[in-house]
């Protein structure tokens, strides 16, 4: 076993039990075999899907956090691709290479992808990245990209796979409902897959602003009255060639139908409350010849492939990145999350707050 500094036994970690019951907890640091390492976290960032009363509710509670950059603590006596000292990130689930799913690129469809994750996940001090997270999905981090920055390595990662799915040609309209923060991701890298218009649909006047600041070139503020009337008033009397939903409601993905043209595409960012129903118009549905997409979650391409975009500067997720809190502020900046106010990346870390590069002190 190598070490890079002395481990305390226990460490802290942030669980979910209820929606207003978020505590900070002591728990064993966890022992690593042979062929796995530990890493302490440098940062880590909700998700908005963890606000989700039905999706982070477990009995005994839910630890937190998939969104991590951290520095490798110790590694066992096998692995030799890393050592103590290594800044990484660990995608938080991870496919086989050989599978039928993984075979027909759909990697994040095997059952074995849910079944492998950090443990006991990113919001605690450290975690344990398994031979199979080894063998897939672990990256040295650039000295370029700071650790807030590459807090959204895992989200980002989530959208750019997304993204290839939505069948974006060369000038389309692309429409995102919902600018948080993961709708600033395809707002803000649709144009890499060739988007001519990209516009920005939100109840938030705060986040029409800002999702223009992250490129997109109009906005629609969904409480007006007659929201295709003033897209087809943007877009030359045409509807969104794809339409990205990343609210996670059935009204939302209704109004997509609505919002989409003839032939175009609606991809579902987010998933809907489980027993939910969306009724589509059997004969619309097939002669307006719309597509529906979805990707749950991103596999080791996509990962990789945001880490490059990020170091080559063609993506800068920093304007989306509002608030900073160490660890044991978690239970305030949940709520921050809860709120859907003005936020949207919120960022942890173990040791204390940012400098100025972003790098936990």
């Amino acid at each position: 076993m190598k070490d890079s500094t002395e481990v305390a036994p226990d460490m802290r970690v942030g669980v979910y039990y209820a929606p207003d019951d978020i505590r900070i907890e002591r728990r064993r640091v966890p022992d690593i075999a042979d062929d796995e390492m530990l890493v302490r976290v440098d940062a880590t960032a909700l998700c908005a899907g963890e606000a989700m009363e039905w999706y982070s509710t477990k009995e005994g509670g839910k630890i937190l956090g998939h969104e991590p950059v951290g520095t490798v603590a110790k590694v066992g006596a096998q692995v030799t691709d890393y050592v103590p000292g290594d800044r990484v990130f660990v995608n938080h689930h991870v496919g086989r290479m050989s599978s039928h799913w993984s075979i027909r690129g759909h990697e994040t469809m095997d059952p074995f992808y849910k079944q492998n994750r950090l443990y006991p996940g990113a919001m605690a001090d450290y975690f344990r990245v398994s031979a199979n997270h080894l063998r897939a999905d672990v990256h040295l981090v650039p000295k370029s990209i700071g650790d807030d920055v590459a807090t959204t390595i895992e989200p980002w990662s989530c959208v750019l796979a997304g993204l290839k799915v939505c069948g974006i040609q060369p000038g389309d309209t692309v429409l995102v409902i919902g600018a948080g923060f993961m709708g600033m991701g395809f707002i803000h890298m649709a144009h890499l897959f060739g988007a001519g218009r990209v516009i920005a649909s939100d109840f938030s006047e705060w986040r029409r602003n800002k999702a223009l600041e992250l490129g997109a070139t109009d906005t629609l503020d969904p409480a007006q009255d007659d929201q295709a009337g003033r897209l087809r008033a943007i877009n030359g009397g045409l509807l969104a060639d794809v339409v990205v939903t990343t609210a996670p409601t059935v009204a939302a993905w209704q109004t997509a139908v609505e919002l989409v043209e003839k032939g175009g595409t609606i991809h579902l960012g987010a998933p809907g409350r489980p027993g939910s129903q969306w009724v589509l118009d059997a004969a619309d549905q097939y002669f307006s010849e719309v597509t529906v997409t979805s990707k749950y979650s991103a596999d080791h391409r996509s990962t990789y492939q945001y880490i490059r975009l990020l170091g080559s500067g063609q993506v800068n997720p920093r304007p989306a990145i509002t608030h900073h809190f160490s660890l044991d502020e978690l239970p305030g900046a949940f709520k921050l999350l809860q709120a859907q106010g003005e936020s949207l990346k919120i960022i942890l870390y173990p040791d204390g707050t940012p400098d100025k590069k972003g790098n936990s002190k």
